[in-house]
């Protein structure tokens, strides 16, 4: 018995001494913490507060913050594409929309934009004449370069990818939301500029997301580049913000509700 107890002890002062060694040849070595843990408060941000704009409480009218492009009465806010120095030649009617009026031109914004939400609402000529192309056939085009397709497609076949709601001669619509002639049509947009290096070159494309009628068309498609009737689309160069067009293409479209804001 008294064996076991006195081989007890000498292995308690083995172990003693290793911890003694151990202590000082590591004597900065820190005791094991327990990791700390998370609290609700440290994935919060209070700074800054996001600021507070009245929505719209019609859906499509334009929010607090919304720059005003057109509200029925006044053109002031475009101007000629032939000449900036002139307004825009384009009609006014019942103090509610205005049409293309054919030769004379398109229209620009004063403004220029980069990356912005646009709400716009359009609508073909009330009576049939023509197909394909030739129905209802205007533009938007954001900074001046890259064209969102206006275009009857109702009951009127053509280029899917140069149909009402396409990023035209790039990117057909998911679907065709089109309403018939005797309805307005709308389009929300939230469009993002394309990022260029210091060396002129493409960082990233131009993005888009369509609404037609409240059905989504183009889901943050990117832009492959400056519209072109004829050949391949691409970034020739580096630009900035630029404005909001509105095409003439010789067809009496009819545009109502314009607004937009910066993002």
């Amino acid at each position: 018995m008294k064996f076991k107890t006195i081989l007890f002890c000498i292995i308690l002062i083995l172990f003693s001494l290793e911890d003694i060694s151990a202590q000082e040849n590591f004597p900065n070595t820190p005791p094991e913490e327990s990791p700390m843990l998370m609290q609700p408060e440290m994935t919060e941000i209070w700074e800054p507060q996001v600021k507070v704009i009245s929505a719209a409480k019609t859906l499509g009218n334009p929010p607090s913050d919304a720059i005003i492009l057109f509200d029925g009465k006044s053109l002031d806010a475009w101007v000629s594409q032939r000449d900036t120095m002139k307004l825009a030649q384009w009609k006014i009617i019942n103090n509610d929309y205005f049409e293309v009026v054919p030769g004379s031109g398109s229209i620009q914004t004063k403004m220029k934009f980069g990356d912005c939400q646009l709400h716009i609402e359009f609508s073909a000529p009330d009576s049939v004449k023509f197909s394909g192309q030739g129905r209802g056939n205007s533009g938007v085009f954001f900074q001046n370069r890259y064209e969102l397709q206006v275009l009857d497609s109702y009951n009127n076949r053509t280029y899917s990818n140069g149909q009402a709601g396409s990023i035209y001669k790039d990117h057909a619509p998911l679907v065709n939301a089109m309403r018939s002639p005797l309805e307005w049509n709308s389009y929300d947009v939230i469009y993002t500029a394309p990022r260029f290096k210091k060396n002129g070159k493409l960082e990233s494309p131009a993005k888009i997301t369509v609404l037609h009628n409240g059905v989504l068309i183009q889901n943050n498609v990117s832009i492959n580049g400056l519209t072109r009737y004829i050949g391949l689309h691409d970034y020739p160069s580096a630009h900035g913000d630029d404005v909001i067009l509105l095409q003439d293409h010789g067809a009496k479209v009819q545009f109502r509700n314009i607004w937009i804001r910066k993002i």
